[in-house]
């Protein structure tokens, strides 16, 4: 069954550049909601001026680029017409419950398919139920994540540059047949990409390594300092102790973080991953010479302190890209040295926490509700809650003033 007309829901560069990408796969007519706000203001400003041309650039990857005239923007959720049998969410995931609702669902009959575009663990589960409670069938349809590196151009919101693509993205849906799943197949191999289809959308959502690394390493002391600071960083968000946050207490984490998020797993009926594979198999390979393959493919059954090892020789390895080729004095491209994003004030004047650590936070929050609800115990995902939730009112008590998107949340949790 053809896609006729599809909604994008979100307006930073990832959608942006899906937009341009399902244009061009799926031959179908391409829409665009943001929530009213100053960014949607401005991306509406710049479509007048494009003509509701959007444009992806994305070097070696000539699917990936081009222009398309989109049909319609819509700069608010409740406003989206009865036309669309496709949905996207390039939004994060934290926000689907409170979008799909804003959305009106129920009013949107012609609907067949919800695309996630990079859902945590459980979002097909939430998502499914939001739709069957209110008295729709529909297909929905996770991604393990988003399938590019993408950022906007200098002053453009309408313009997207994709540096990287994934080399794997893992695919599954709520339905036995689902109707447009080998569409965003289609779409991700035009692209290059390998994709595995999965019969379980928990198997899909719990291969995103952002889950398992992020918090471990950017939700501590060390990183929070460097986050909530207005003095620029000097530190590198992938570094050893003391260039970066990696000490083998936050390896310690990550491991403990691994194995809370795979008891969630396989309450939901999935199959945790073996994390140090997952690490150099679907993400950044190192020299066999650095970790072997019975390592590799035996992690699991070690013990905490082997695996805690493994990883912290996995990360060592890459402080450097291993597979570069070395310049005339002998150095290997400086794979680690990635600055850290730090709080600042938006355009309005809010105190604004960067996407990193913010939206790993709230993936917690989410996954430890779902764990509390379900009996599982997570302490290490409440630690790190707490330890996020201290830094934010520190800051908010020196500064006298609310941090954007944390007070509700706040009060909700603690």
């Amino acid at each position: 069954m053809r896609v006729q007309h599809t909604l994008i829901v979100g307006a930073g560069p990832a959608a942006i550049q899906t937009a341009v990408a399902v244009a061009k796969s799926w031959q179908s007519e391409v829409s665009i909601v943001n929530r009213n706000g100053s960014h949607s203001s401005e991306v509406q400003n710049q479509l007048k001026k494009s003509g509701n041309v959007i444009t992806a650039i994305a070097p070696n990857r000539p699917f990936l680029s081009g222009e398309v005239k989109i049909a319609h923007f819509y700069d608010e959720l409740a406003s989206v017409d009865d036309r669309f049998d496709a949905m996207v969410l390039c939004v994060p995931s934290y926000s689907y419950h409170d979008v799909l609702q804003s959305l009106c669902i129920e009013k949107l009959t012609q609907l067949q398919t919800i695309i996630l575009l990079s859902p945590v663990v459980g979002s097909n589960d939430l998502v499914s139920q939001l739709v069957r409670d209110s008295g729709r069938s529909i297909e929905v349809i996770s991604s393990s994540t988003y399938f590019a590196a993408t950022k906007f151009l200098p002053d453009s919101e309408i313009v997207s540059f994709t540096k990287a693509v994934k080399k794997r993205i893992y695919l599954a849906t709520n339905k036995e047949r689902g109707l447009h799943l080998h569409h965003v197949e289609r779409l991700l191999e035009e692209a290059g990409i390998e994709t595995v289809v999965k019969e379980n959308p928990i198997d899909v959502e719990c291969r995103n390594i952002t889950t398992y690394v992020h918090p471990a390493f950017f939700i501590n002391r060390f990183s929070l300092n460097e986050i909530f600071s207005e003095t620029k960083s000097l530190k590198s968000l992938y570094k050893l102790y003391p260039e970066g946050p990696i000490t083998q207490d936050t390896i310690r984490i990550m491991v403990k973080l691994w194995k809370e998020i795979s008891a969630l797993v396989v309450e939901l009926g999935g199959n945790p991953i073996n994390l140090l594979q997952f690490l150099n198999d679907d993400n950044y390979p190192v020299h066999d010479e650095s970790l072997s393959r019975s390592d590799l493919e035996g992690f699991n059954a070690f013990e905490p302190v082997k695996q805690e090892y493994l990883l912290y020789i996995r990360y060592a390895s890459i402080l450097i890209d291993p597979f570069s080729k070395p310049d005339s004095n002998g150095a290997y491209f400086d794979f680690s040295k990635v600055p850290y994003q730090q709080i600042s004030r938006t355009a309005s004047g809010e105190w604004s926490v960067p996407r990193i650590p913010f939206e790993d936070y709230m993936n917690l929050v989410q996954m430890h509700r779902m764990g509390v609800r379900r009996g599982i115990s997570m302490p290490e995902i409440f630690r790190l809650i707490q330890l996020f939730e201290q830094k934010v009112h520190e800051w908010q008590c020196l500064k006298g003033e609310p941090i954007r998107g944390m007070r509700s949340k706040e009060r909700e949790i603690l």
